[in-house]
């Protein structure tokens, strides 16, 4: 092989597998929801809002943690179960999980949100809708 050959197979594009696509938008997506909480904390008076047990409208219970961990759980399953599940089964799970999502990534913009929860809210949503595009169009074995 010569050092053209080389270099041009080093530019070639490497097919990406769908299962690998959906489990890294899952991946993407869990950095942005968790860093919208993260940077959450810098908002005035929300640590003073924790501390005194209160987040949003919510009291912080065990009930109210348990809820929340669940719905971080979710999508944070999705980066391995895109990859883990067999294709039939894989295509609905993405559909069905990307779509009741949607609704509670806007439904986290409810109260005082700032520009750049709207910002997050909006890519998490178009990574949600790529998800489910990908899982829709997935090739069907007939």
């Amino acid at each position: 092989m010569n050092a053209e050959n080389t270099q041009q197979n080093a530019l070639e594009e490497i097919k990406v597998s769908l299962k690998m696509k959906l489990a890294s938008l899952w991946t993407t997506f869990m950095f942005l929801y968790i860093y919208v909480d993260y940077f959450h904390l810098y908002m005035p008076d929300s640590l003073e809002s924790i501390l005194a047990g209160k987040v949003f409208e919510f009291d912080i219970t065990q009930v109210f943690l348990l809820v929340a961990m669940t719905f971080v759980i979710i999508p944070v399953l999705m980066i391995f179960l895109s990859v883990g599940l067999p294709a039939k089964v894989n295509r609905w799970t993405n559909i069905i999980v990307a779509t009741v999502y949607i609704p509670y990534m806007l439904f986290n913009l409810a109260g005082e949100a700032w520009v750049h929860m709207y910002l997050a809210a909006a890519v998490e949503v178009v990574l949600l809708l790529i998800i489910i595009r990908y899982a829709w169009k997935w090739p069907r074995i007939v």
